[in-house]
């Protein structure tokens, strides 16, 4: 069996389906499921297959993936077909958050770190999936999402449900004043370690989310730090520089 971790408040949705992966197998080694990162093709292309198949997620759906550049570029995606599932080479270009009201599309992040949030909008039905680092969290990129799924499809921001997947917490997250002063004006995103700045990722985001109008019970956070759970998540500062990714999957039902 393939581990699994999942919101609550998406799993009560009839109108998503959805999933963050886990590096957990029956056999004694890392799911990985990034096509970028050096390992072997064939592997990682399996283990998406893998997934697919162990969810039942493999007739009649198209999966996207995007190559994340830690930015605030958001795609839309219109077209109904595989994007950087089998191929790298056709993932969605620079990009790291995807929005969709197709039905069959599964909207696809990978971190290992980072902090993925999937959205979905329970009456216009139309999801996205977001990457947010520090640089695209102190671009808003979550908010941007939001705006742009108001722009493109008339989302309200009080119909949207949020999920904040596993990531680095604050609790394992040190930073130097170059990368924390950009969160200096935010209340609680971070803690003085002497010299060092503990910061808290996912918090932000959360914050972010509020501030674009979503109801504050309608986001759930995880809690998860990939740091402190590196045996079941994968986390690149913990593992120094691992190459494996864990992959947070969005699609509309």
């Amino acid at each position: 069996m393939i581990g699994f971790y999942k919101f609550e408040n998406l799993e009560k949705l009839d109108t998503c389906r959805h999933v963050v992966t886990t590096k957990k197998m029956e056999e004694p080694y890392a799911f990985s499921l990034a096509l970028h990162t050096g390992e072997d093709k064939d592997t990682i292309i399996n283990n998406r297959k893998k997934i697919a198949d162990e969810l039942g997620w493999n007739k009649d759906l198209y999966f996207v993936v995007a190559n994340q550049i830690h930015s605030d570029q958001i795609k839309v995606i219109n077209e109904e077909e595989n994007k950087g599932w089998e191929r790298l080479e056709d993932a969605v270009e620079a990009c790291d958050a995807l929005v969709t009201n197709k039905q069959g599309v599964v909207l696809s992040m990978l971190t290992a770190d980072c902090v993925p949030i999937l959205l979905c909008d329970t009456q216009k039905k139309v999801i996205a999936a977001v990457h947010a680092g520090w640089k695209g969290t102190k671009v808003e990129i979550v908010a941007k999402t939001i705006q742009k799924m108001s722009d493109c499809f008339d989302c309200d921001p009080q119909d949207i449900i949020a999920g904040i997947g596993p990531a680095i917490g604050s609790c394992c997250y040190e930073v130097d004043k170059d990368v924390a002063m950009h969160f200096f004006d935010i209340p609680r995103s971070f803690e003085r370690k002497k010299d060092k700045y503990m910061i808290d990722l996912p918090l932000i985001n959360k914050l972010q989310l509020i501030h674009a109008g979503l109801y504050e019970e309608n986001i759930e956070m995880s809690g998860i730090c990939t740091a402190c759970e590196a045996e079941r998540f994968f986390s690149y500062r913990k593992e120094k520089g691992c190459s494996g990714r864990f992959m947070s999957m969005i699609g509309l039902t």
